[in-house]
């Protein structure tokens, strides 16, 4: 009987502090460090700027992404972990956000992919991570798959 192990996942603390160097590494290089376009092989690197939820206070993250036509997309995990991410939370309160790529900024509306398109998506995603679904296992709900489309 074979038995079907779980993706290799650092520590959740090692998680949290990689995207703490990322930001910092952002930071003090004034922006010139730490967004990416996404390739054939990878993800890119986007910093989005949200409502607080409860604040109404302007929040940042930095978030990997893929791009769908006009469109873009992600995942809202919060390194695998349990947890709904705050960036995903705001959004779902206030969906208008902005977000900052290699090449500027953009006026987002942010919405959850369901049906065809989600599954769509998520192929796509698997492409690149053929651990996504091992991932995935690791939390008890469903990994939202989130869309940011331009603003017009």
């Amino acid at each position: 009987m074979q038995t079907t192990r779980k993706p290799f996942l650092p520590p959740r603390w090692f998680i949290r502090a990689a995207w703490a160097v990322h930001r910092a590494l952002y930071a003090v290089s004034g922006g010139r460090f730490g967004l990416r376009k996404p390739s054939a092989k990878t993800y890119g690197m986007m910093r989005i700027h949200t409502t607080g939820r409860r604040t109404g206070g302007e929040r940042v993250a930095i978030l990997g992404y893929y791009e769908d036509g006009p469109n873009l997309f992600t995942l809202a995990m919060n390194g695998w972990g349990e947890p709904e991410p705050a960036w995903w939370l705001n959004l779902q309160a206030h969906p208008d956000a902005t977000v900052e790529l290699p090449d500027g900024t953009r006026e987002v509306r942010a919405r959850v992919a369901t049906g065809d398109e989600r599954g769509r998506l998520w192929s796509e995603m698997e492409q690149r991570e053929p651990n996504l679904d091992g991932y995935a296992a690791r939390r008890s709900h469903e990994t939202a798959v989130v869309v940011f489309e331009p603003r017009r």
